[in-house]
């Protein structure tokens, strides 16, 4: 039997990147492609570049889609990184009807998370997992028995008065020009209040911090296991091509 394939696509603010995925192995079945994100990243725009990405590799069948924002059944309801007019836009329908394909669109911290559990840091675990991202900003996904549990912005926590994400994010560690041991009490600071309201069973924490973690993630002081993620920066990518493909079959075996 041929291994099943996928597709995904990450929209991000600097690109637009994409590719099939094995669906078995929660691998890239070939090279990424990777588009520029247009500047203004309107929605017609983008949608665009993800029809270009789904072109280059002749893919017709329904696909995934990572976004940067709040996605509620298809419609965007923040734009931190993107275009305001994104906001209210039903994403989901527009890339449809643009690239004439099926599509799923999904927060991509949301879809790092899922990709993390199938196939990543939490492989095969059946409890309550948090992936955490750290970045510009924090993005959460908390899936618990292998289900998703999606929007979570546990990022935008009130910590000490604070948007928890604007002292505790990567790009705070920078602005702030803080030591990892600095940093770190600022994240222990973080995710015991978290862990304080969901009592993860596991935190993987991914973003492109994620590859030092031998530098600061034994300095976060939790209960809660602690591991880096593993995937990187194909994660979104697999993960909404997993979404997909199950929403798909879904959607076909309504009685």
């Amino acid at each position: 039997m041929a291994d099943k394939l996928g597709f995904g696509v990450d929209i991000g603010g600097s690109g637009v990147k994409g590719a099939p995925v094995d669906l078995h192995r929660g691998k890239l079945a070939d090279d990424r492609y990777r588009v520029p994100t247009p500047v203004p990243a309107t929605p017609d725009a983008v949608a665009e570049v993800v029809r270009e990405v789904l072109d280059h590799f002749g893919w017709r069948d329904p696909f995934g889609c990572t976004f940067p924002a709040v996605v509620q059944h298809g419609v965007v309801r923040t734009a931190a990184n993107v275009d305001p007019s994104w906001i209210g836009t039903d994403g989901q329908k527009l890339l449809e009807n643009v690239t004439g394909r099926p599509a799923l669109l999904v927060n991509d911290a949301d879809a790092a998370g899922v990709a993390e559990v199938r196939f990543g840091a939490a492989r095969e675990h059946d409890g309550v997992v948090l992936v955490s991202t750290l970045g510009t900003g924090i993005g959460s996904a908390l899936v618990t028995g292998g289900h998703l549990v999606p929007n979570t912005e546990l990022g935008h926590l009130e910590l000490d008065g604070h948007d928890a994400e604007s002292r505790a994010a990567d790009s705070a560690r920078d602005r702030d020009e803080l030591s990892w041991s600095d940093w770190a009490a600022r994240l222990t600071r973080y995710y015991q209040h978290v862990e304080s309201l969901f009592w993860p069973d596991l935190i993987v924490v991914g973003g492109g911090v994620s590859k030092h973690s031998d530098k600061w993630l034994h300095l976060v002081e939790t209960r809660t296991e602690m591991v880096p993620a593993q995937l990187l920066n194909n994660a979104g990518i697999v993960g909404t091509a997993v979404l997909a493909a199950e929403h798909n079959h879904k959607k076909h075996h309504k009685h």
